[in-house]
């Protein structure tokens, strides 16, 4: 058996049609509240054995009721950045995190988790996920910090030579439809142009970037899922690793992308960056893939372009794709 948390979500989904595709269909599914939630769409038409609900599943693990799964995919947390409840986040993020690892590090089980580039904070120490860095971050929200707590913890038990984290940068894709306002800009800006014919990006409030030049590593979710199923067909591969492609683009080249891809006109409005967000915003994301490579890691990712061209033609459009009314499945790929 394989267990997947947060399975029925954005990335986790997403992880089960990767594994669905490579033939594994033994898998448990850990989620919440699921019945109430839009997200059980992603399901449909997947396969996997069984599910339980987060806080069930929780009791078992303490319980040593599960048995020994073959492998963890941990990919369940709250993921929204601006969540301000720090005993929420340190409960669900990382305690949650750290019990699932001292099960998993104590039975000898594969265990692989989401960290986030929330880690990074504004980038002031850049984005290397060198060891040696991770104690001295600063993140800019409690998300990103609950992520980093956990990544602080390992290494200093010195335990990134037996667990597989990544710290994911801008990820977008099939099956995110559920997640509201943390739904990717390519989601959400598809949609601004495909209803109204413009886009809509926040203004730059500073100067040495220019409206819309903001840089982020937007990283397609099928190349997510295939680095993460990389290492774990090769369990001898351990660390936290950054997971992003290596090249960030401008939020411009993210509307340019989008425009295309529907075979429309480029039509940009800058709006003002909300007071609430500003002092949180990171203006430059960049993955360094240093590490990456070095554990062997070689494919190539999407970029903006060719992801979001995909993601919308075989996903987005109507009759063209499987979302929302149909989530990510083993066709297209």
């Amino acid at each position: 058996m394989i267990i997947v948390t947060g399975g029925a979500g954005f990335i986790g989904s997403a992880l089960v049609w990767g594994l669905n595709a490579r033939g594994h269909k033994d898998i448990l599914i850990v989620d919440q509240d699921l019945e109430q939630s839009p997200k059980k769409k992603n399901l449909e038409q997947l396969r996997f054995t069984d599910y339980l609900e987060s806080d069930a599943f929780l009791r078992k693990v303490e319980n040593r009721q599960l048995g020994k799964p073959r492998a963890v995919f941990h990919q369940g947390a709250c993921s929204s950045t601006t969540e301000t409840d720090v005993e929420f986040l340190a409960r669900n993020n990382t305690g949650y995190t750290r019990t699932l690892a001292e099960w998993c590090l104590k039975d000898d089980i594969y265990f692989s988790y989401a960290s986030s580039a929330a880690t990074y904070g504004a980038g002031e120490l850049g984005y290397s996920d060198d060891d040696e860095l991770t104690p001295r971050l600063k993140p800019l929200n409690p998300y990103g910090q609950s992520k980093l707590d956990f990544d602080i913890w390992a290494v200093r038990n010195r335990l990134t030579e037996r667990l597989t984290g990544f710290r994911y940068f801008n990820v977008y894709g099939p099956n995110e439809y559920h997640k509201d306002d943390m739904r990717s800009m390519v989601h959400k800006g598809f949609e601004q142009a495909r209803d109204t014919g413009c886009l809509r990006l926040f203004k730059s409030h500073r100067p040495d970037y220019a409206d819309g030049g903001q840089k982020r590593d937007f990283v397609y979710v099928k190349d997510v899922v295939d680095a993460v199923l990389w290492f774990h067909e090769r369990p001898e591969k351990k660390g936290i690793f950054n997971l992003g492609t290596g090249s960030a683009a401008t939020w411009n080249d993210l509307a340019a992308a989008i425009f295309a891809a529907l075979g429309k006109p480029l039509n940009v409005e800058y709006i003002p960056m909300p007071d609430s967000i500003r002092n949180q915003y990171q203006y430059f994301t960049e993955a360094d893939l240093a590490k990456l490579r070095l554990a062997g890691y070689t494919p190539s990712f999407h970029n903006i372009t060719t992801g979001a061209r995909d993601y919308i033609q075989n996903y987005l459009q109507p009759g063209r794709g499987t979302v929302p009314k149909h989530p990510l499945s083993l066709s297209p790929r």
